[in-house]
């Protein structure tokens, strides 16, 4: 049997091989999963030096040194040490191919891979939860949770926090045909933006970044580290989770593998699952609570028949437009020489400034597809730089790339396990493009994409329209390009989603429906996806969570 390495003095890393047996009961809360979520939860539950916490997480540690350079997520997102490397099943409306669907597998999870762009979402969005029953959880009530946790660069004010543990930055590099772009975005109407996290997104402009001076801030650096001295806490990597115990209909404990041992542990007050979209339905069904005629189809004994969980699975799908230009630089012409990819890492190791410092997308856009719609619905991420794939390296010519994405998509899919076995990966359907809604968005989003680039702020760089191509014009052609080209934004929401109908998950205070002392905290709970990048309101979750907790733990509930 191989033995994990136990951690240095000080990390509270339990090496599980060598703990007495027993030594996992006595926790107060159990957290499964130390991504974005459960590093958050386990700083504010473990704040209250009574109440002892342990945290799960299936992965390993942050320590690879692609995790803190920002634009080493082409080194993390596809690489089986740092990403699940997930695969859906065969997506109907995008000509049956599988997408990668890339997850953390490390302490931070998705927040030490993904873009790092801080966007809230929309006022709008969090209104529709309430107005769908989720009380408090309107954009007033869920505003202090944003703050609590943010430190602004510009300090606080109404809308911003300071001082928090989530470092919220300007980025360190500018580009020329950035700005042309967002120059060429006023010329057709679109407005510029210096915040996107005001309650409106609309406009053109450089994100703001979850870095510290260049560097990547993910949750297990910001919230979990910090907490890690305390003693009330245990984390333990590469434990993954293999069911949920029970006695009767309430959750007492978590049973998981470790080092290839089983291992369980009990916990006294709540279980709480923070292991994403896709990890969180999938220990739920494998535990029994889920649709009960999977769950027999499956061979799992049905614990409690919840229909939605799994279900309602939403992403953001982006399609990307790359225009060669001429006259100014770009990353791909740099990273193409020897010399240019050492002048990089001398001025990133030395500065903490240029290529290496910056996330792909630097520019966010938002707007309407048309103007019906009361607020933007599209986003475009704006990258100084292209590429076919994060695996396949950058363009050896000049370029900039427009992602673009439906921020409301009406498509639904599902997460859905194949085996009782925690560690088989679940089939993944998103079922992308499946409505006329996303597929019309698309399409004018496209278009509009196009308009920006003919104005005239870009047109002393020449731009020559690489993909899709101009040849394509007509509504199916650009669709066809779409179905045959388009990937996931990496945004997966919604599979346990909170709510009052039949299909609910969980209530507004994120309790499992039917099972006493068991949660889920994550980006699974959305009933709709928000309106921009997914991090920021994960964070928020997590926050309004950890509250209402503590709050039921002093009410005795």
């Amino acid at each position: 049997m191989q033995q994990s390495k136990p951690a240095r003095q000080g990390a509270r890393l339990i090496n599980a091989t060598s703990t007495p047996a027993g030594a996992f009961d006595g926790f107060d809360y159990i957290i499964v999963g130390a991504g974005s979520a459960g590093c958050v939860l386990a700083n504010r539950l473990s704040a209250d030096p009574e109440v002892r916490v342990l945290l799960l997480e299936a992965g390993g540690s942050d320590d690879s040194r692609w995790i803190s350079i920002p634009l080493g997520i082409f080194r993390t997102i596809g690489n089986p040490r740092t990403d699940w490397c997930f695969v859906s099943e065969p997506e109907r409306s995008l000509n049956g191919r599988a997408i990668r669907v890339p997850r953390g597998k490390v302490l931070g999870g998705c927040s030490s891979i993904n873009g790092m762009i801080h966007v809230r979402g929309q006022r709008r969005d969090f209104d529709h939860w309430r107005a769908l029953g989720n009380v408090g959880w309107a954009w007033k009530e869920i505003l202090p949770f944003f703050k609590r946790s943010e430190d602004f660069l510009l300090g606080a004010d109404e809308m911003h926090g300071a001082g928090g543990e989530w470092r919220v930055e300007a980025l360190r590099t500018r580009w020329e045909i950035l700005d042309a772009f967002r120059d060429a975005a006023g010329q057709i109407g679109i407005g510029s933006s210096e915040d996107f996290n005001r309650g409106d997104n609309d406009g053109c402009g450089y994100a703001h970044v979850n870095q510290t001076r260049g560097v990547r801030l993910n949750t297990a650096r910001a919230f979990l580290r910090p907490a890690m001295r305390r003693t009330n806490l245990r984390v333990l990597t590469h434990a993954h989770a293999t069911a949920l115990e029970f006695e009767g209909r309430r959750v007492v404990g978590v049973r998981f593998q470790h080092a290839g041992s089983p291992r369980r542990a009990a916990a006294r007050c709540e279980v709480i699952l923070a292991a994403g979209a896709i990890g969180s339905p999938q220990l739920l069904q494998v535990s029994g609570v889920g649709p009960a005629a999977l769950l027999r189809d499956r061979g799992v004994e049905v614990r409690q028949d919840l229909p939605g969980v799994g279900e309602n699975l939403q992403d953001h799908l982006q399609v990307r437009m790359v225009c060669k230009i001429r006259g100014t630089g770009t990353v791909n012409e740099r990273a193409a020489s020897l010399l240019g990819r050492l002048g990089m890492g001398l001025e990133y190791f030395l500065f903490k400034r240029g290529p290496l410092s910056m996330v792909p997308p630097q520019m966010c856009c938002f707007t309407r597809s048309n103007p019906s719609h009361e607020t933007p619905n599209i986003q475009y991420l704006v990258m100084p730089m292209s590429f076919e794939s994060f695996a396949d390296g950058l363009h050896p010519f000049p370029a900039f790339t427009v992602a673009m994405c439906t921020l409301r998509p009406t498509s639904r899919g599902y997460v859905r396990i194949k085996d009782p076995d925690a560690q088989v990966h679940p089939a993944i359907l998103h079922r992308y493009l499946a409505s006329e809604d996303d597929r019309r968005t698309a399409v004018e989003a496209m278009r509009i994409a196009r308009r920006i680039a003919a104005a005239p702020a870009l047109q002393r760089f020449n731009p020559e329209e690489f993909r899709p191509g101009r040849a394509l014009q007509s509504d199916a052609e650009l669709l066809g390009f779409a179905r045959e080209n388009a990937s996931t934004l990496f945004h997966p929401s919604g599979s346990c989603k909170m709510g009052n109908d039949t299909m609910a998950v969980v209530d507004e205070r994120l309790r499992v429906r039917g099972v006493a002392r068991l949660r889920v905290a994550d980006a699974s709970i959305m009933p709709t996806l928000t309106s921009g990048n997914t991090q920021a309101p994960v964070i928020m979750i997590a926050e309004k969570a950890s509250d209402m907790m503590r709050s039921d733990r002093r009410a005795g509930a």
